[in-house]
């Protein structure tokens, strides 16, 4: 539970995926931000070809109190999650492939300026280095960059997280409750308080 940006998309061919981790390489150094390089060049004329290696290619960086931002890419070009993809390699369930492919970052708690910072460096490298990309950001802000919708986002995540903390710790479960009961009377005591 949290404001979370989603996104998706391949790598363009025609651009350097080493400059693009250059690029975010200086831009988390200069935020203090930490960051991770995977592999910097992709094979040969594999952009074309569905299949991929057991590689991830590009970087990711983490601002404080957010989630990694993964700029995380297959051989192929895809933008992939790396920490999905082990999962999927150890499993190989052609069922879970499509897990691999979606990139999300929470940015709850690190805040409306952090959020903004990753946002403007999204489709900044959105146009310079991705095809295809997709950004569906919780907080509004990508579409039109209107702050007061962004504030409002963040207030109402918040409010939900505080109010079903609280539920929590007003609520707690009774002895004689299985997990299950229990949380349906949670549901039912958040809804009823949030939502009338």
């Amino acid at each position: 539970m949290g404001l979370t940006i989603n996104y998706s998309g391949n790598f363009n061919p025609n651009v350097s995926i080493s400059e693009m981790i250059e690029e975010v390489k200086d831009i988390a150094r200069i935020y203090k931000w930490k960051y991770y390089i995977f592999k910097t060049k992709f094979p040969e004329n594999n952009f074309d070809d569905a299949n991929f290696n057991e590689e991830i290619y590009g970087i990711s960086f983490s601002a404080p109190s957010c989630e990694p931002v993964l700029l995380c890419f297959l051989s192929n070009g895809r933008m992939a999650n790396p920490f999905m993809f082990q999962h999927w390699l150890q499993s190989k369930d052609k069922n879970d492939e499509y897990l691999i492919y979606g990139n999300f970052t929470k940015t709850q708690y690190a805040g409306i300026e952090i959020h903004k910072q990753i946002i403007h460096l999204l489709k900044h490298l959105g146009k310079k280095y991705l095809m295809d990309f997709k950004v569906i950001d919780e907080g509004g802000y990508w579409e039109n960059e209107d702050e007061k919708v962004l504030q409002d986002n963040f207030n109402r995540y918040t409010d939900l997280i505080e109010n079903f903390s609280s539920s929590i710790q007003n609520h707690p479960k009774k002895d004689d409750e299985s997990f299950e009961t229990y949380f349906e009377r949670l549901v039912k005591q958040f809804r009823s308080k949030n939502y009338g």
